[in-house]
């Protein structure tokens, strides 16, 4: 016997139909937004919402799309209607589109004021953090700027681009040792990008960036230590660091340079941090940067390590890796093991 469709098993069928429909054109909008042709990947969405409005799925995706396309008024009202009425898994998303566009039409204020929210009312995320430092960095907040990535980084420590916006404000503060760090980690995660390039540039600035030779005494060498360094707890790696690059510098001018001056020192660096580490001695600095570094200093990968995060701006140093590529992986095995 056959049994009539009831009305509401008709509205769930129904439903699910459209649903259905939804993810397929949703699918479709994605690979036109990833081959780079935003107006057919709008005019997609828009035939989405033909059947529901206000699905959270498909403006968090016009609003992306839009981001994209530089239509920050257009992104930040689809982004709304994802926030209002989707779950977590879509509303951090959107959060994260809409602030980047109020920061982008010079509001970030209140994109800051967004992301802060956004902590309040969700779980830990490290994206929210990063882009909150990321607003606090643009408006030269660097206090509240270090806060959040080292939060970032505390959620997830593989993520890139906090380390290198972290480098970066520690540069800003005059925070030598604090700089170096950060950028060093961010140059294994990635080494051979145009941002590893300025990452490289920075990280070599910061190392050698005290030490400068007399003008008018050609055979001497000066060291400046920045006063805001100075009783810091890592005042003392500071000064050891500028007095090395001083004495590769005084070996340039009696014509002795050392050619493996970077590995050597970089050596002599993490295990001197390494020794200075206290039982008591806290965060991300000596918690996690040191104690990786001086086992790489102590391991037999220290060169291929220097060669590795070289690789941007050094061309002996990618012809080293292609030379030594067992190096590498056996180098690459052995991070993967402590890190």
């Amino acid at each position: 016997m056959k049994y009539p469709l009831t009305f509401s098993c008709f509205l769930i069928f129904i439903a699910t139909f459209g649903q259905a429909k939804i993810d397929s054109l949703v699918k479709i909008g994605v690979k036109y937004h990833d081959e780079g042709r935003y107006d057919d990947a709008i005019r997609t969405y828009n035939e989405a919402l033909l059947i529901d409005k206000n699905s959270p799925l498909v403006n968090y995706e016009l609003s992306f799309t839009y981001f994209m396309k530089n239509d920050c008024e257009k992104s930040i009202e689809h982004a709304d209607y994802a926030i209002q009425n989707g779950d977590e898994y879509l509303s951090m998303p959107a959060v994260i589109t809409k602030g980047s566009c109020l920061d982008n039409l010079g509001k970030t204020e209140e994109s800051i004021a967004l992301f802060k929210n956004a902590i309040e009312k969700y779980k830990p995320n490290h994206l929210i953090y990063y882009n909150l430092g990321l607003d606090y960095y643009k408006i030269s907040d660097y206090a509240n700027a270090e806060d959040a990535f080292l939060k970032a980084i505390d959620l997830k420590d593989s993520h890139a681009s906090s380390h290198l916006l972290l480098g970066y404000t520690m540069e800003k503060k005059q925070k030598k040792v604090q700089s170096l760090l950060p950028l060093f980690f961010f140059l294994i995660l990635e080494p051979d990008t145009d941002r590893s390039k300025v990452a490289y540039e920075v990280l070599m600035k910061q190392f050698v960036g005290n030490v400068e030779k007399d003008k008018n005494k050609p055979n001497q060498i000066n060291i400046n230590i920045n006063s805001s360094s100075l009783g810091s707890e890592f005042s003392s790696a500071e000064l050891m660091l500028s007095m090395m690059v001083a004495t590769k510098s005084a070996k340039e001018i009696k014509g002795t340079a050392d050619e493996s001056f970077f590995v050597e020192n970089t050596a002599t660096f993490f295990k001197m941090l390494g020794e200075m580490k206290k039982e008591n001695n806290e965060g991300v600095w000596w918690a996690y940067y040191i104690p990786l570094f001086d086992k790489i200093a102590r391991s037999e990968h220290h060169e291929t390590f220097i060669n590795y995060i070289s690789q941007s701006s050094n061309s002996n140093a990618k012809t080293w890796l292609e030379e030594n590529n067992d190096k590498l992986n056996r180098f690459a095995e052995w991070f993967q093991n402590q890190y």
